[in-house]
């Protein structure tokens, strides 16, 4: 049965279209309205196609079950993070002139190729907070969320984008090449961020209470990241690596569990966009092409970044190191763009307003046109082979096939 369509648009594009619209609109119902639209467009389908529930479920179970378990273990790695006290002693080292700002938008970028993103902008807002006053520039602030995106573009542990590519089957080096734009990226955003902020409110000096490293709680992050990377080369299931060593590191150290109440809604509302958008026709999609990835990068400010992926990951025929930089760090361009420039706003409210966001942060687009025409130029439009075969059942599948 052909699927009915809309001025040449597919209903579910449609549907899924107005789910995205509505969680741009309200930030705080993001769950019941994912779970509506999802609702909407599987009786959509069951109603008006030949489609098959329990069959597409089993198709996707291994990566939603990966990637659920890859959100919760990863807020319980970045708490841990955080409680080995290391980014309390960041504020020690950092110069007192511009350069201060910039070097944190280092960090944070650096931060971020091994921590989720939310995790590296709020530890870069939280050293803010200490070492401005509380006095930080919206612009400075989108610089923030800007590195964290960035600097989780090229690593299949830093962005929830790249996992789900790396979960899929693409391999960690088809996303590397990404830093080729976001390092360039950093540069001017960085630059013009800092002397922003400095200018608003320059870096105070002063003595920062720097407590003793817990380097119990550092040696379980390294087992988790080692084990994400174990358990999916080994097993095609990086999750199971995560969950292995949060359960061995509990034997010699306190986990928060209480972070995973935290955590839940938002792992259940990536997973149900990443179900819906694995639900679209995307053979009636544009071709993969460098312009449409471009153009990609603009949408991710407005719409989430991950349902996007999903699309691409379903339709492929993408570069993808390419395609990371530009869902990933096209969000930052919008404060509601992604999740760590929502995450931000919580403990910046000022950051909630689109027009300050782009005003005051107009460098952040600068930065992603600068950094994708040097992506561009150096490396060029090369889309990978196929990394699975669409044709195969879910469980013949292997990892970078």
């Amino acid at each position: 049965m052909n699927a009915p369509e809309f001025l040449g648009i597919p209903i579910e594009f449609i549907f899924f279209g107005l789910t995205l619209i509505g969680i741009a609109i309200w930030h705080h119902r993001t769950l019941q309205v994912a779970l509506t639209g999802m609702t909407v467009v599987l009786l959509y389908k069951l109603i008006t196609q030949d489609f098959d529930p329990g069959h597409h479920f089993n198709e996707e179970a291994q990566t939603l079950v990966n990637l659920m378990g890859l959100l919760l273990g990863f807020e319980i790695l970045a708490k841990l993070f955080v409680d080995t006290h290391v980014p309390k002693i960041i504020p020690k080292v950092l110069p007192h002139n511009w350069v201060g700002p910039f070097i944190l938008l280092c960090i944070v970028f650096v931060l971020s190729s091994f921590l989720d993103n939310i995790a590296a902008a709020l530890i870069g807002g939280s050293i803010a907070l200490v070492v401005f006053r509380g006095k930080v520039h919206v612009g400075y602030l989108a610089a923030i969320v800007a590195a964290s995106n960035g600097g989780g573009s090229g690593s299949v542990l830093g962005d929830t984008t790249t996992t789900m590519m790396w979960i899929d089957g693409v391999a960690p080096t088809d996303v590397l090449h990404a830093y080729a734009a976001a390092i360039p990226a950093l540069l001017v955003f960085g630059i013009f961020g800092a002397i922003v902020q400095h200018r608003y409110h320059p870096m105070l000096k002063g003595s920062y209470e720097t407590p003793p490293v817990d380097y119990k709680k550092l040696f379980v992050v390294l087992m988790i990241l080692f084990g994400a990377i174990f358990a999916n080369i080994t097993y095609d299931f990086p999750s199971a690596g995560v969950w292995a060593a949060i359960i061995l590191g509990s034997l010699f150290t306190k986990i928060e569990w209480d972070e995973l109440q935290k955590a839940a809604p938002g792992a259940v509302f990536l997973c149900s966009l990443v179900f819906t958008a694995s639900m679209m026709p995307v053979e009636k999609l544009p071709p993969a092409s460098w312009e449409s990835t471009f153009v990609l990068g603009f949408v991710s400010s407005v719409f989430d970044n991950i349902p996007l992926t999903k699309l691409a990951l379903e339709q492929m025929g993408y570069d993808w190191g390419m395609l990371a930089y530009a869902v990933g760090f096209g969000g930052s361009m919008i404060w509601f763009g992604s999740s760590a420039g929502v995450a931000l706003s919580n403990m910046f409210p000022e950051a909630r307003s689109v027009t300050n966001w782009v005003k005051q942060g107009w460098f952040v687009i600068l930065g992603y046109i600068v950094g994708f025409a040097i992506l561009l130029l150096t490396f060029g439009w090369h889309p990978h082979t196929p990394h699975k075969d669409v044709n195969a059942p879910a469980e013949q599948v292997v990892h970078g096939e």
